[in-house]
């Protein structure tokens, strides 16, 4: 809970915008927590296939389309409603979208499909100072996930917020590599390493979750949902306030930055031990003052079902302020380092949203933090982005 000291931090803020947000680390006063109710089993599309282990691909042929098992919606429900009341306990005021039957099916002039969910607001929403931007999505099944979040962006509009949608992309065929698609994970990851990705250069697209903040600093990577057209894009809106870099990690199946380089305060972030920073961009971070921590083993079972995530979910967790950091309540491992490095650890259940390929930094978009515009050491990144 708050103290006195921090109960009268937030009282000075009274004045900070209604959308302010420049980095992951600042105070954190408001809040989206998405909502998993709605959410439908994506179809067996290219993105799908390649983003998921092979073992689950029967389960998206068989159920694509459908709405996800009941007895997987319910408890992920519950441990996001726990999350919202420990947030609120926090002083932390907490939105949501509005809920949706993404299992509907819908056609454009170029594809048909069915939804996904609304309960990733870090891959659709992110808001840089005061201007909320909503990302051309690259998956088929999350060409409508915006409706959810429409209230909402509507409010924040009249109350004086910025609110910019990229373009959003026609996902005609020309967009995917489908003979990418058609290899099997090896030969994929070796297309990988060539600087080949199920997503093509058609037009722009990215996940807002490839993209990381530190101030006037944002890293972003190529993945199979954010190309380089969409860091064109993004590139050039920001314009010179800011700069883009792009940054590689030994990760050769891509999609998400936030389970390889999680920041937690100013010179401080960690990184993944199964797929770090590609040569060179880790001294880049330490030449510009910042350490790089691996981050803890996690701890999720064998047996637990992750679709469309990996077990490095442990690392998705959300800074609350340069002290506090909520973790799955499991990770064991992943609390202790952080109570090492001196960080107080608010633990959650949050398992069972795991299955939904996310926890906690995915499922929110900060929307205010007690946060300006920095520079954070990386004027000059070294010629390597």
């Amino acid at each position: 809970m708050l103290d006195l000291n921090q109960l009268s931090q937030l009282s000075l803020n009274s004045q900070i915008p209604v959308v302010n947000s420049h980095n992951d680390w600042d105070l954190l006063l408001e809040v989206i927590v998405g909502c998993v109710k709605g959410a439908s089993v994506p179809q067996f599309e290219a993105n799908v296939k390649v983003d998921s282990p092979p073992k689950y691909w029967d389960f998206f042929q068989q159920y694509g389309g459908h709405s996800f098992p009941k007895d997987w919606i319910e408890p992920a429900d519950r441990e996001l409603d726990e999350f919202c009341r420990v947030l609120v306990g926090e002083g932390i005021q907490v939105r949501r979208p509005d809920v949706v039957d993404f299992s509907q099916p819908y056609q454009t002039p170029d594809f048909k499909a069915s939804g996904l969910y609304a309960l990733m607001p870090r891959d659709l929403l992110m808001v840089i100072g005061n201007e909320i931007i909503e990302a051309p999505l690259a998956w088929r099944s999350r060409f409508f996930e915006y409706r959810a979040y429409r209230s909402l962006m509507k409010e924040y509009l009249k109350q004086g917020a910025k609110w910019t949608t990229a373009p959003k992309p026609l996902m005609s065929e020309e967009l995917y590599d489908f003979e990418f698609a058609a290899k099997t994970p090896d030969e994929q990851e070796a297309l990988v390493k060539q600087g080949r990705y199920v997503t093509t250069e058609f037009e722009p697209c990215f996940d807002t979750a490839d993209i990381v903040r530190f101030g006037r600093d944002l890293f972003v990577q190529r993945s199979h949902v954010t190309n380089m057209m969409g860091i064109t894009w993004l590139r050039q809106h920001l314009g010179y306030q800011y700069r883009v870099h792009v940054i590689q990690f030994q990760d050769f199946n891509p999609m998400h930055i936030d389970a390889s380089l999680v920041p937690l305060r100013p010179g401080l972030a960690l990184i993944n031990p199964d797929r770090p920073p590609a040569p060179g961009y880790a001294e880049c971070f330490k030449k510009a003052g910042w350490d790089l921590v691996e981050s803890a083993p996690p701890t999720t079972p064998e047996h637990w079902q992750l679709p469309i995530a990996s077990k490095w979910i442990s690392m998705n967790l959300l800074s609350l302020d340069t002290k506090r950091v909520i973790v799955e309540r499991q990770e064991e491992p992943t609390q202790k380092l952080l109570k090492d490095l001196g960080f107080t650890v608010i633990p959650v259940d949050f398992r069972h949203v795991y299955t939904f390929g996310g926890s906690f930094h995915c499922v929110t978009c900060d929307m205010r933090r007690d946060s300006q515009l920095e520079d954070y050491g990386f004027s000059e990144f070294y010629g390597i982005s």
